[in-house]
């Protein structure tokens, strides 16, 4: 593995200039290369039309599955290319077709629009929806887990690699391996892992995985990915077949293609989509193990750092070490106050509400979180601004709860004061 040279990467990453990002978990900045993959595309089409500029740089389009199956370990026709990685959850979910009385066992860390789908289904259908406990370390309960598979069959397993609401790793592979045991479809949620941690779908045994371009990849917004094992395919069909995915043959027949793309729609942005491609080539240069290393370590650091400061908790569970996602809160000031705040010192974090992790955050307690997130071009000037942004907020929300407790002293002892005086008065008279 090879060092990442910060320096080179704030050198070719426009936005650092602006503020200290420290939000990739929410959507990272591209590279110069990535933003001009999409701005020359854009400029093309304009010039020449939609459909011959998508045929002149057709390659490039097709190259892209390549470029996906690398950083996600998939073969190239293993990948479906979404609009987002809630779109790749959608459609492999429908396309399971769970019904009345399916089981579907799914980790704690699950995002809320992949939680708000499942529990529609269960109410709609009646597919039964089963959390799963975590362990003392925070993360999935392996042993609950392997009771709940024999405890009959289940339809589904779900595994949020990294939730929204901290930096918690689950133990995506072991989770993998008994879902194997039982002939369990496993659906990794890897929208907060993929670019930060290495990920080999075939290796954790995913037969479903999803990831979104805009946030450790660095890609765009509006671009996703969808992983179908080819060994689950020929099972999937999707709920509304496209043109793009299928080929109608008869006045009543189609045939689907071979392949995960049975799972795209004809329309998308081949501008956005070249942006993915770029990004991903440059994370796969870097090496993902190399980025993993890195940001691992500069995240523990920080993590460190915040939680020396008073007044300022860690809310990660300890199954979070060596994730780029760092969270915290403030003794006073509830989350969305402290990101604000800090977005007027040029410290750009997000707040995130137990209503986007409520099966994460509501046992713990904790109506909401700071979250900051690192990525490659993230140096200790970005840190260390953070560092000290939280902690002269925590400074200010414990001064004036002490000059509140000062001033009920002060005036507890003036009255005391006034009483003895009185009193020693009356006995002198």
């Amino acid at each position: 593995m090879s060092p990442i040279d910060v320096e080179f990467e704030r050198a070719r990453t426009p936005g650092v200039g602006d503020a200290h990002h420290l939000n990739a978990a929410g959507a990272a900045l591209p590279s110069a290369r990535t933003l001009a993959a999409v701005t020359e595309q854009l400029q093309l089409e304009a010039r020449i039309g939609g459909y011959e500029a998508a045929h002149a740089v057709r390659p490039r389009l097709d190259g892209l599955y390549a470029l996906a199956g690398n950083v996600l370990g998939a073969a190239a026709d293993e990948i479906a290319l979404t609009e987002s990685a809630t779109v790749a959850w959608q459609r492999a979910v429908d396309a399971l077709r769970l019904g009345r009385g399916d089981r579907v066992l799914v980790s704690r860390s699950g995002y809320v629009s992949c939680a708000l789908h499942l529990l529609t289904l269960e109410r709609e259908r009646g597919v039964v929806v089963e959390l799963l406990p975590c362990g003392e370390d925070g993360a999935l309960d392996l042993d609950a887990l392997a009771a709940s598979l024999e405890a009959g069959p289940a339809a589904l397993l779900v595994v949020t690699h990294v939730p929204t609401s901290s930096g918690l790793i689950e133990p995506v592979a072991a989770a993998g391996e008994l879902a194997r045991l039982h002939g369990v479809p496993y659906l990794v949620d890897a929208t907060q892992s993929a670019g930060q941690l290495p990920l080999d779908a075939a290796a954790i045994g995913a037969d479903l995985l999803v990831a979104t371009g805009r946030k450790f990849l660095r890609g765009p917004r509006g671009t996703g990915v969808l992983v179908v094992r080819r060994g689950l395919l020929e099972r999937l069909a999707p709920t509304a077949p496209d043109v793009r995915g299928a080929e109608w043959t008869g006045e009543r027949d189609w045939t689907l293609v071979d392949a995960a793309r049975r799972f795209e729609t004809w329309e998308g942005s081949h501008a956005l989509r070249l942006g993915l491609g770029v990004a991903l080539a440059e994370l796969d240069g870097l090496g993902v193990a190399s980025v993993s290393e890195h940001l691992g370590a500069a995240s523990d650091r920080l993590r460190g750092e915040l939680s020396a400061l008073p007044g300022v908790r860690i809310a990660d569970p300890a199954g979070a070490a060596g994730s780029a996602i760092v969270t915290f809160t403030v003794d006073g000031m509830p989350a969305r106050d402290v990101a604000a705040q800090l977005a007027v010192r040029a410290v750009h974090v997000v707040s995130v509400p137990a209503s986007h992790g409520r099966w994460d955050l509501e046992p713990r307690a904790l109506p909401a979180v700071v979250r900051a997130s690192i990525h490659v071009y993230s140096d200790d000037g970005d840190l260390n601004a953070l560092r000290d942004g939280v902690a002269a907020l925590a400074r200010l929300s414990v001064a004036p709860r002490a000059e509140l407790a000062g001033a009920a002293s002060g005036n507890g002892a003036s009255a005391n004061g006034s009483a003895a005086g009185a009193g020693a008065g009356a006995a002198g008279a």
